[in-house]
């Protein structure tokens, strides 16, 4: 009797944890479709979308501006509603320097166990502080963490947003090494152009807890990628993906 009843613990404790562990896979990990598609990248080795969360930063999004004018690169900016309402010049600047803008909600939380109410507030704070400040509609949505599940992709469409999520990431918020933020992109943009695949990176002028959060290695590493493909690859913001990009690798 006993042996039965610790058996059927067992199977139902792991049977518990294999649905958490689904549901956190689905939840959280980039190249999930079970709670819904989002845009990550096309069938097209050679391009790449450099994209940046967690801003504006006042501190260091002007520098990147000027790295990337350096280079002639677009790029894409997902921002914090609340961020971009207290930096509208920098917004600004960023818009008319050709690059695109997207919502990253308003306060970066966790949309995955966030009340839908509170979803709907944040992506129509931020969609309406941007575009008031850009003068055009916002059409991209990155989701923060890459958090979701079935109402945020729901909601965000609703609002006429695209879901954006990533195939090329590396801890770059956290790595105080420039050199190893570029080797371990390069690394994962090589393989994505080697499977036939374009490049979707993400790193970050922002940080969430802090506007003005310290982002040399970030900044700097931008510019090493854009330098290091920039006679091999071609350089797009997301837009110039269409829904044919809703697949990943």
């Amino acid at each position: 009797m006993f042996s039965s009843l610790s058996f059927g613990l067992s199977v139902g404790l792991g049977a518990a944890g294999l649905a958490a562990g689904g549901c956190a896979y689905a939840a959280m990990w980039p190249g999930s479709r079970i709670f819904g598609h989002a845009l990550i990248a096309p069938p097209r080795p050679g391009e790449l979308a450099l994209t940046f969360d967690d801003g504006p930063n006042p501190a260091w999004t002007p520098r990147l501006l000027d790295i990337l004018a350096g280079h002639d690169v677009q790029a894409t900016f997902f921002m914090l509603g609340s961020y971009a309402h207290a930096e509208p010049d920098l917004v600004r600047r960023v818009a008319e320097a050709g690059h695109l803008i997207g919502s990253h909600s308003w306060s970066h939380l966790n949309l995955a166990r966030t009340a839908q109410s509170r979803i709907l507030d944040e992506l129509v704070w931020t969609n309406d502080t941007l575009e008031q400040i850009i003068g055009a509609p916002v059409r991209f949505f990155r989701p923060p963490f890459g958090a979701r599940r079935p109402a945020v992709f729901r909601i965000a469409r609703s609002l006429g947003l695209s879901p954006v999520l990533w195939n090329a990431m590396t801890s770059d918020w956290s790595e105080p090494s420039t050199d190893k933020i570029v080797a371990r992109l390069t690394a994962k943009i090589d393989r994505l152009m080697q499977s036939g695949w374009a490049a979707n990176i993400v790193l970050h002028d922002g940080g969430h807890l802090d506007s003005g959060v310290y982002r040399e290695p970030s900044v700097t590493a931008a510019g090493l990628l854009a330098a290091h493909y920039k006679d091999t690859c071609r350089f797009v913001t997301l837009d110039a993906w269409d829904d044919s990009a809703r697949l990943s690798h």
